[in-house]
């Protein structure tokens, strides 16, 4: 992954599309463990990297750009953020 700005949050460095799959892969690891009612620690881990395994292999096999090789935004949602508000 990209370096990230000390004290911004992750998400707001993120393209568009790495944010989707981040977000169709915890749609689907939250979707899985509340379908087969998994619980504890070591048993979600697994889920977790179980979904995310999945979600890499199907970019990759659509011969897409893997998420941390995609281009990160020149500047963060919050950097953006004070900048509007500098010009109101």
């Amino acid at each position: 992954m990209a370096y990230y700005r000390y004290r911004e949050e992750i998400l707001d460095n993120m393209s568009s599309e790495e944010l989707i799959a981040n977000e169709f892969r915890i749609s689907q690891t939250e979707a899985k463990l509340k379908r087969e009612n998994i619980k504890g620690k070591n048993e979600t881990k697994g889920v977790h990297y179980e979904i995310g395994s999945k979600v890499r292999k199907a970019i990759a096999d659509m011969g897409e750009t893997m998420p941390e090789k995609l281009p990160t935004p020149d500047k963060s949602l919050k950097e953006l953020e004070k900048e509007s508000k500098k010009l109101v």
